[in-house]
């Protein structure tokens, strides 16, 4: 009877689905041209709503399908889920100051060299672990830090590595891997906003000794709130899951016992002969798992992952090509060798634009279009940064453009051709007549 009922409710939902999200005409400047986005299907909502159905409400068999299926569509060894793409910065950074590293443990004082022009919380990690960020300057155009800038940033203190492949653009991440070896540094690539990028025919989050990616309704794919941490390092792997669970030096799952058949035989630390191994810390960790709710809907996701990256791909160039030779915009341009997944289209007004960016954000926003600064700009120009300790190797010169004449707009595949061409459109016409 519970089996017939539950696939009742299921054709329920699937049905319920094409009543509330069918294909909706597109009204120039009535329909919402959002810049970012989740993409959800018939089979996604049912996915929820049967994960709902079995009371599947914390990390369980959904979880570590969606974990071991992830780390495979990537190529790698080990992938461990978390409550939001910020958490898996948290999470990676944090696993490098692990006593079980040795002297290649990060250590309060040492720096991380990343830049201003990016999401916070590629930085905030270095903060929350007494370090030192060393900002480098990025490029118009890819809006990534080049390996020479960062090659000149390295000095005595540094000890990791930690950017961001910008709007989907991979940055130079061979040759700064390669110097991360040379001179014995950590790498974190945040993956967040490029899975399914290619550098050299390379998937980027593949490149560092860690990869984070995030999986809020904005990225590649969702699961609501959700984020990762991926390795091929099984070392730093096991560091990772350890602080994510609580700190805990057991690897059993929830509601698991004695996993390994020496629950009271372990002697750690300076506690006593027999001490409980589910209840032994061996660092200070959080509770940063996602849930098997979210893991259900990543799995529907993560099927359609391709599909998503050709729709972003196809957007974008459409876009470029219908925004070409306009003097007023810095047009973005993917780096040498590399073929992103774009997470959105940046544009900086030249320096001699005949308006200013608050001016055309309100024409588009007047047209229904949606738009958003490229995150921090200049992220030691925020109030929450201006009493933070930090190092600028150069000058943060391009980030200052960012943070005053760039912004971007979407590309993400709920976009129609109609809406990319009124986009392109919009943004011409508004050139065109400020002239």
């Amino acid at each position: 009877m519970a089996g017939e009922a539950k696939r009742l409710i299921l054709e329920s939902v699937a049905k319920y689905h094409q009543e509330v999200a069918g294909e909706r005409e597109f009204v120039p400047g009535i329909t919402p041209v959002l810049p970012s986005g989740a993409v959800l299907t018939a089979e996604d909502r049912v996915a929820l709503v049967e994960a709902a159905l079995d009371m599947r409400i914390a990390a369980g068999h959904s979880s570590r399908t969606f974990e071991r299926r992830f780390a495979k569509t990537l190529g790698l060894r080990k992938a461990h889920m978390t409550n939001s793409g910020s958490s898996a910065n948290l999470l990676a950074l944090s696993a490098l100051t692990s006593p079980q590293l040795g002297d290649r443990r990060l250590r309060p004082g040492d720096e991380v060299i990343t830049v201003a022009a990016g999401f916070p919380t590629t930085v905030n990690p270095i903060y929350q672990n007494g370090m030192t960020p060393v900002y480098v300057d990025v490029e118009l155009g890819t809006y990534n830090a080049s390996a020479e800038r960062v090659a000149a940033a390295i000095g005595p203190k540094t000890k990791a590595i930690m950017l961001a492949h910008a709007l989907g653009n991979p940055y130079e991440v061979e040759e700064i891997a390669r110097l991360a070896d040379e001179h014995g540094l950590f790498l974190i690539e945040d993956n967040c906003d490029a899975v399914g990028s290619l550098y050299r025919g390379k998937l980027t989050g593949t490149f560092g000794d860690l990869a984070t990616t995030s999986f809020y309704p904005a990225h590649h794919i969702t699961t609501g709130e959700g984020g990762c941490v991926l390795t091929d390092n099984l070392a730093l792997a096991r560091i990772v899951e350890s602080m994510r669970d609580w700190g805990r030096d057991c690897w059993c799952e929830p509601g698991e016992d004695d996993t390994c058949h020496k629950r009271f035989f372990y002697r750690l630390g300076d506690l006593p002969e027999r001490y409980d191994h589910k209840y032994t810390f061996s660092h200070v960790g959080y509770n940063l798992k996602a849930t098997d709710i979210q893991a259900a809907l990543g799995l529907t996701q993560l099927s359609r992952l391709e599909d998503f990256g050709a729709a972003r791909r196809r957007n974008w160039q459409r876009l470029r090509d219908g925004l070409e030779g306009i003097p007023d915009y810095v047009l973005p341009r993917a780096t040498a060798d590399s073929d992103p997944s774009w997470f959105g289209f940046a544009i900086t007004l030249s320096q001699d634009a005949a308006f200013d960016r608050y001016e055309l954000l309100q024409f588009l926003g007047n047209r229904n279009i949606g738009t958003r600064l490229l995150f921090a700009g200049n992220l030691t120009r925020h109030p929450g940064y201006l009493d933070r300790d930090f190092r600028v190797v150069g000058d943060l010169t391009n980030s200052d453009v960012i943070l005053e004449r760039t912004f971007w707009v979407g590309v993400y595949p709920g976009l129609t051709t109609e809406m990319i061409d009124y986009v392109a459109a919009s943004l011409r016409e508004f050139a065109a007549g400020a002239r």
